[in-house]
């Protein structure tokens, strides 16, 4: 598998999934466009990743404004994919049920599923002005797939937000939409829904998740990126408005 000769455009590139997006794309041959809200932060976080920074194009990038992406595309006419790393949020994301307020939780949609919605489709766009074969992955979740195991949070204050199943459902529909609406073979769009991912959650979390998989428990970011760089390369080419899960059997 390659990505040799392909340059793909990368967002929320400073975060934990969207470095290691980018270090794996790198790795297979691909040309970097590296996109976050603010650059100093992202190129600091790509470092960290071992990532050769000369080798990329970095760009600031608000995901919530239209202007802000539409410019971003507007400047390069050679891009063959895309990756969606990002995870726009307000203050308040992540409240337990009872205590979510509408206007938060209509805000936390608009900020990220409506970011998604922006970005897909100036994909689009972006494939229609320019006629040649385009590759979008959007991140998605198990959340998006399933209801979610709520026990798995007992004896800790996390929860899992309503805000975000309600977007990462949405954001599966969204994207056989929009290859349903283009209609066209060489434009693709697929989803990646990861399990949980490592990030220092607390130890009754973990031991309770790695319960409800095969044995692994909570993945590490590696483990996701082998199908979002399949997604990207030739080997899937006619793969689309798919969802590769990868969660050790969690949402069995």
């Amino acid at each position: 598998m390659t990505l040799k000769n392909k340059t793909i455009l990368i967002v929320g590139a400073g975060g934990l999934l969207g470095a290691n997006v980018v270090k794996a794309s790198q790795r297979l041959g691909a040309k970097i466009v590296a996109a976050d809200i603010c650059i100093k932060t992202l190129s600091e976080k790509l470092l960290q990743s071992d990532v050769e920074l000369e080798q990329v194009a970095f760009e600031s990038l608000d995901i919530t404004d239209t202007e802000s992406v539409a410019s971003l595309f507007a400047k390069y006419d050679c891009l063959d994919g895309a990756v969606n790393c990002t995870y726009p949020r307000n203050k308040s994301y992540g409240a337990h049920f009872f205590d979510v307020e509408l206007e938060s939780f209509n805000e936390n949609l608009a900020l990220h599923l409506g970011s998604a919605f922006l970005f897909t489709q100036q994909c689009a766009k972006y494939f229609k002005e320019h006629e040649k074969p385009f590759s979008l992955i959007n991140i998605s979740s198990i959340y998006g797939v399933i209801a979610p195991k709520f026990e798995v949070y007992d004896n800790t204050t996390m929860t899992m937000p309503v805000e975000y199943a309600a977007i990462k459902s949405a954001i599966l529909h969204m994207s056989k939409y929009t290859v349903k609406y283009v209609n066209d073979s060489r434009f693709r769009i697929n989803s990646v829904s990861p399990g949980g991912i490592f990030d220092n959650q607390p130890d009754s979390f973990l031991s309770a998740y790695k319960k409800n998989t095969h044995g692994e428990g909570m993945l590490n970011v590696d483990d996701v990126l082998g199908a979002v760089v399949f997604l990207l390369s030739d080997d899937s080419k006619f793969i689309t408005g798919q969802n590769i899960v990868v969660d050790d059997g969690f949402s069995l």
